[in-house]
């Protein structure tokens, strides 16, 4: 990264002339006329250190003194070869300025390198993490969709610089809530009143209730209608309660009639899930079901108050004991012998540890888990099967639905990921160029537009910001939406379907003469080769939203170069230089919209 050559050359820059160790700051001046990079060295050196204060009468003379030797020190550093001139602004700011051989090799490597933008930075490291986990006993809203779309994008810009990514999914299928649903399923999928709301009538007489097919709906939306009415009964009803906490201990306890109903109901939540799931293009390395190892987690709360770390209550629960980490304690394991989340999520990340390498375990779930995060994650610590700062939250803000507030199952008022994306797709063929394209064709291009639009109207929000999703904005192709990106690679790649093959196979032998480029041209080249340092932070920084405010800014650059300037219908040498920039922002957007899980396409 250029940032970081100037960064290093700073620092040895200062060492030769101060003898003093000095972590430099570089970055992207304001106002772009000043240059591409900007330091506050001599501002930073001047406020820390004394001497240098009673040497100078002010930052600016110093940067005025650094910069003049900077332009004779930086020539005979390893810079030589890309910096054209230092420049003081300000009060004290260092500028640098790009030689024209720098953006113009810039170019080359975008259209000869299918990876520009990727690096391996990270390469030493092994990173898990676990996104996307919804009970089964719903369908996915968009409160799921921001957890989704948020995880896949972080795990592939984790894959741009060379982290080894595990991706990792838990199937929580089994506790009080699936205990809800099966009792919802006993009552409310009666195929008549008169038929009993019991398990052993239903275990004898299945055919007296409803199959999802019989019904006509999707299974997900099936399973997630009789868990909303049987939540409303567990809430009024204290013997609903009293059987839906029976069943838990039934389930545990493996009864035979209670197990059958569970893997019915659970095999309806789980066709309807993944049908959403490939449709946003998801992929997971693995997926844990909790049945599999929730008995793990009631061994390691037994190891764990055998050896002291945990307590015993009168009641006969088990609870934590987490002074030392100044958080308050939690139950770990009922006064029933039942377990509870953070029992199975010990076993889990014990499981973890043990099966996938890696040196830190990420956890993608809202802020509202953070206390219960911490503490199973001090748990583990305590348990000596890994170091509480190798576990990691990554949290976001609320999704909600622009007038209706945060969405809640329980309560109903969710718009379901599937439905949403059908409500997009039906107004993006009401207004597409559908001209030379085949129905298929239509249908999979509107598929993508619309899964892009809603996809791209999370991820363009910073993480942890609150947002209030809005279909009009999202769909828009005159502001910052994924449609409006995706046209501006179509429109891009329009271009160079039009030039001529001759044409395109002389694209990388173009060069960049700053001194004669127009603005707009000067505008886009000169953003281009920021996108592996965007890359970069947002990896590291768990922020896919700087990707999309990059891409974001691209598009509008381009498109102010498309609508000012011809590409094709100029002599020669003009045209290969805007064909070269042309092919360039196109293979950008599309590594940037790849990386936020968006499909570009080439034609809209």
């Amino acid at each position: 990264m250029i940032a970081q050559k100037i960064k290093e050359a700073l620092q040895q820059f200062v060492q030769e002339k101060f003898s003093l160790e000095f972590d430099a700051t570089v970055e992207h001046p304001a106002n772009e006329d000043f240059g591409e990079f900007a330091t506050n060295l001599a501002l930073s050196l001047y406020s820390e250190n004394e001497k240098i204060r009673n040497d100078y009468q002010s930052p600016r003379d110093l940067a005025a003194e650094l910069t003049s030797e900077l332009s004779i020190w930086l020539p005979k550093s390893n810079l030589a070869k890309v910096i054209k001139d230092v420049s003081v602004a300000g009060p004290g700011f260092i500028n640098f300025r790009l030689n024209s051989k720098y953006f113009t090799n810039n170019v080359r490597e975008i259209l000869q390198n299918e990876q520009y933008g990727l690096s391996d930075v990270g390469k030493e490291k092994t990173w898990e993490i676990e996104h996307t986990s919804p009970n089964p006993n719903k369908a996915m809203h968009l409160g799921h969709l921001r957890n989704n779309v948020t995880g896949m994008a972080i795990s592939n810009l984790w894959e741009a610089v060379g982290i080894n990514v595990i991706r990792e999914a838990v199937d929580n299928d089994r506790g009080i809530a699936i205990a809800r649903l099966m009792w919802g399923y006993l009552k409310y999928a009666r195929k008549s009143e008169q038929t009993p709301i019991n398990l052993d009538h239903w275990y004898s007489n299945q055919n007296e209730w409803l199959t999802a097919e019989e019904t006509d709906k999707r299974p997900d939306l099936f399973v997630d209608e009789l868990y909303i009415n049987a939540s409303k009964d567990f809430k009024e009803d204290k013997q609903v309660q009293q059987q839906v906490r029976q069943m838990v201990v039934d389930w545990e306890a493996e009864d035979e009639k209670t197990r059958a109903l569970w893997s019915l109901v659970m095999q309806y939540s789980h066709q309807g899930q993944n049908m959403t799931l490939e449709r946003l293009g998801n992929k997971w390395d693995r997926v844990w079901h909790e049945h599999d190892h929730y008995q793990q987690g009631k061994d390691l709360v037994k190891f764990g108050l055998e050896k002291g770390i945990f307590r015993q209550l009168e009641d006969g629960a088990i609870l934590t004991n987490l002074a030392e980490y100044d958080l308050p304690d939690t139950i770990l394991r009922k006064s029933d012998g039942t377990s509870l989340y953070i029992t199975q999520d010990l076993a889990l990340t014990k499981l973890k540890v043990e099966k996938t390498g890696a040196e830190k375990l990420h956890w993608l779930v809202g802020p509202e888990q953070s206390l219960a995060l911490k503490q199973m994650f001090a748990c583990c610590e305590q348990l000596g099967f890994i170091d509480y700062e190798n576990l990691v939250h990554i949290d976001y803000g609320y999704m909600s639905i622009k007038g209706q507030g945060k969405m809640s199952s329980r309560a109903g008022n969710v718009i379901y990921i599937d439905d949403m994306i059908d409500l997009a797709k039906e107004k993006v063929l009401a207004i597409m160029n559908q001209e030379g394209l085949s129905q298929v064709e239509v249908k999979a291009l509107a598929e993508k537009v619309a899964v892009g639009a809603v996809k791209y109207s999370i991820l363009k929000v910073a993480r942890k910001t609150d947002t209030a999703f809005d279909l009009e904005t999202a769909l828009r192709l005159d502001g910052n939406s994924g449609p409006y990106l995706q046209y501006a690679h179509a429109r891009a790649c329009s271009v160079l379907i039009k030039a001529r093959k001759s044409a395109l196979s002389q694209l990388s032998e173009v060069e960049f003469n700053l001194d004669v480029l127009e603005f707009e041209e000067s505008y886009l080249l000169k953003y281009l080769y920021r996108f592996p340092e965007v890359v970069e932070q947002a990896a590291f920084e768990l922020e896919p939203s700087q990707v999309a405010t990059y891409v974001f800014e691209l598009a509008q650059r381009f498109n102010r170069f498309y609508n000012k300037h011809q590409i094709l219908q100029v002599e020669n040498e003009l045209s290969l230089r805007r064909l070269a920039l042309t092919q360039a922002t196109s293979k950008v957007i599309r590594q940037g919209l790849n990386l936020l899980g968006i499909s570009a396409p080439e034609r809209m």
